[in-house]
């Protein structure tokens, strides 16, 4: 039970809760448990009639089943960068066209010298580096390294699809339960 809570109790009995075995996984589980308090209040009163359990925390545990699978070769994950970097790289490209990025540089440079260029190169240099820089910035990662303490806003976003994830399969998981109680009961 220790691995689905936290549980705070008398040494002997917290030894004696740790170890009872809550639920059994089967094939029928396929790869998501979700595991309600009111199920291991049921089964804790069984087994230990005499006392009083407490739950604080969210009313269900998820457990993921994973099964050992096979590393992705290193031909597929390149494969797979270079698809991911050359849509990246067309993206921005067509974004500056879009905007008409390079008229937008030879103005700033007529303003500041007078003169008309077809390639701006001290405004349009800094500016490629200031897009990667800001970037970097923005995903606040540099390789494996954090550039600060804040999560980026991707990891936001991946810890709010997580969170919905786990709340539609606490809610389905318990109304499937529900359902498969009620077929017995009739």
């Amino acid at each position: 039970m220790h691995h689905i809570a936290y549980i705070s109790a008398t040494t002997s009995m917290q030894r004696q809760l740790e170890s009872i075995p809550i639920y059994r996984m089967t094939k029928k589980d396929k790869n998501i448990v979700v595991i309600d308090q009111y199920l291991i209040a049921d089964f804790l009163q069984e087994s230990f009639p005499n006392h009083t359990f407490e739950f604080l925390g969210p009313a269900q545990s998820i457990i993921r089943i994973t099964t050992q699978k096979k590393l992705p070769s290193y031909i597929f994950a390149v494969v797979v960068w270079l698809i991911i970097f050359i849509g990246t790289a067309m993206t921005i490209i067509n974004f500056h066209y879009d905007v008409s990025m390079q008229e937008v540089h030879q103005k700033i440079h007529f303003l500041f010298t007078g003169e008309h260029t077809e390639f701006p190169l001290w405004i349009q240099i800094p500016y490629s580096i200031g897009l990667g820089v800001g970037m970097l910035l923005f995903f606040n990662h540099w390789f494996n390294r954090r550039l600060n303490e804040e999560p980026s806003p991707l990891e936001v976003e991946i810890y709010h699809y997580q969170q919905a994830i786990n709340q539609y399969v606490a809610d389905n998981e318990n109304l499937i339960k529900r359902k498969e109680k009620l077929d017995k009961n009739r």
